[in-house]
């Protein structure tokens, strides 16, 4: 094998040294893969289901509590408990993913979602109210795994990050609409505007539905069910080249134990990912990698949340309130600007994932976020000291503080949370390893929900955003030991970056060494390996 490997190199160079400079340029980078792309899109369209329903309910929680008489602790559990029940839907999502397939899986949380949405919509008081609230959340948490899960499973290496990042931006997009319909449905008669606003969440659902109908079901679950024939269609759809597709393919076929001189379109798959095994895999006896692996996916997912967001975004209205804005319309019309700022943010993340890297971007949003924190707690507190009085310059702090802060979340903890956790894990064990990071993110989530009102009740507004921003200081510090680069890298490749905890840039060196040997042998001269060989493909 060696032997005919170097005679096609000295073939290759006998070809080649007739060729000018030029023709040795680095290869361009090839354009976006459009069927990807929109794959990406309409699997992602899922996580609107979350943001609508985190925008919306910042605004209805005002008229739901004049419409059915409810206390502040009340309104805390009804905002909040959404996400402890989404923990059902996240358990479960990654056993059904695997035995309905990705896709499926995604029209079955739509359709939950559906009947969530309606239910809120029609409530008639506060139990019926959270009746809908349950059956929501299970659909939410569905969503919230599935999405992201999909899409790193159809993307291409280059695109990745772009690509699963679109998670998070349709969270914004959801957000910035719930935000819209608080404030289009305002006008109306109490009673009916807070149910329309909940009612119309229905509407996403039917959309999702009808793209999955035009959504190829996951390459990798495909090889996990043995059907290769249709996985290989899939992966000449959403590779950049055919040359890729089959290094994607062969990467798959490896870690779901299938011989790689298997090419048949139907074949037998060894049984030894049963969901019990997965468990003892990634709990009780994981290796130094899955155990790295599983320890950044799940503290990604418990800092993005600890560090207040769901603070800013379900509960601005009552901090804008606090800051001097006391205007039922202007308040509403602060929080769009919140959803707009969110939305652009998260687009232009979208596009400096995988030219700039996940690390950059993560520190220095986290950063901005310490900032403006601790900024945004500095106001508050001036404005307390003084008993509340108007000071116009306080209040533009205020307010310029709570856009930063949602703006610097959605440029890199926001979606770089969902990319990552989504892109580390091993082919076998992503799915539920996924599902326990989507499970810390609503538990955390839930609980900061549901405590925001009784928090700076006893530590003021500002003390509460003061001990975010000390949370965010501890979140820096642990993204910056523990977390190695992934962009670029396969999916396959990440139990190698991964096992060295603090000392990753170890590993970092030697498969950056084992990139510069293969492009030195002049492999392809892309960075990919050929099929056959154990050496990275970036």
């Amino acid at each position: 094998m060696a032997g005919r490997r170097a005679e096609d190199n000295a073939v290759f160079s006998q070809q080649t040294g007739s060729r000018g400079l030029s023709d040795f340029d680095p290869p361009k980078k090839p354009k976006r893969n459009k069927y990807a792309f929109g794959c990406a899109i309409l699997a992602s369209m899922t996580s609107i289901l979350l943001g609508y329903d985190i925008g919306v309910m910042s605004g209805a929680a005002i008229y739901i509590q004049k419409d059915l008489k409810i206390s502040d602790v009340q309104i805390e559990i009804l905002l909040g408990i959404l996400n402890v029940y989404s923990l059902f839907g996240s358990a479960a999502a990654g056993r059904t993913s695997d035995w309905i397939g990705r896709r499926y899986t995604i029209v079955l949380a739509g359709a939950i979602f559906f009947a969530g949405a309606l239910l809120m919509g029609f409530a008639t008081n506060y139990v019926f109210l959270m009746v809908g609230r349950f059956i929501a959340g299970i659909g939410v948490g569905y969503a919230l795994m599935i999405a992201p899960v999909y899409t790193a499973e159809v993307s291409p290496a280059s695109s990745r990050g772009f690509l699963t990042s679109f998670t998070e931006v349709f969270v914004n997009v959801g957000i910035l609409l719930g935000y819209v319909s608080n404030y289009a449905f305002s006008k109306l008669p109490t009673n009916l505007g807070w149910r329309l606003m909940l009612g119309v969440g229905a509407v996403p659902c039917v959309f999702l539905a009808l793209g999955v109908l035009a959504m190829p079901e996951s390459p990798r679950w495909l090889v996990m069910q043995g059907r290769l024939g249709d996985a290989t269609r899939v992966l000449n759809k959403t590779s950049d080249s055919k040359e890729e597709s089959l290094l994607r393919l062969a990467d798959i076929k490896e870690a779901a134990g299938i011989p790689e001189h298997c090419t048949d379109d139907v074949v037998q798959v060894p049984k030894r990912s049963k969901g019990h095994d997965v468990w003892k895999e990634l709990l009780l006896h994981p290796t130094p990698a899955v155990r790295h692996i599983l320890i950044c996916a799940v503290g990604i997912h418990f800092f993005q949340q600890a560090s207040g967001i769901d603070a800013i975004v379900l509960y601005s209205p009552r901090v804008f309130e606090t800051a001097g804005i006391t205007n039922s319309d202007h308040k509403l019309l602060c929080t769009v600007a919140v959803g707009l700022a969110k939305t652009i943010f998260i687009l232009v993340a979208t596009f400096l994932l995988d030219r700039v890297g996940r690390r950059p971007l993560l520190l220095s949003s986290v950063a901005g976020m310490i900032f403006s924190l601790g900024a945004l707690g500095v106001g508050l507190t001036i404005i307390d000291q003084h008993h509340g009085a108007k000071m116009t310059w306080t209040t533009a702090l205020c307010l310029t503080m709570v856009i930063a802060y949602a703006a610097l979340f959605s440029i890199g903890l926001g979606p770089i949370t969902w990319v990552y956790s989504s892109e580390i894990f091993p082919l076998k064990l992503r799915a539920q390893g996924c599902s326990m990071g989507v499970a810390m993110n609503r538990v955390v989530s839930g609980v900061l929900s549901m405590t925001f009102i009784s928090l700076y009740k006893a530590l003021t507004m500002g003390g509460a955003f003061f001990l975010y921003g000390g949370v965010a200081a501890v979140a820096w510090v642990f993204f910056y030991t523990m977390y190695p680069e992934t962009q670029g890298r396969t999916l396959e490749d990440m139990e190698v970056l991964f096992g060295k905890f603090h000392k990753w840039r170890e590993a970092n060196a030697m498969l950056e060494t084992k990139t510069q040997v293969d492009h030195g042998d002049g492999n392809n001269g892309t960075g990919a390996v050929e099929l056959g060989t154990k050496g990275p493909a970036n």
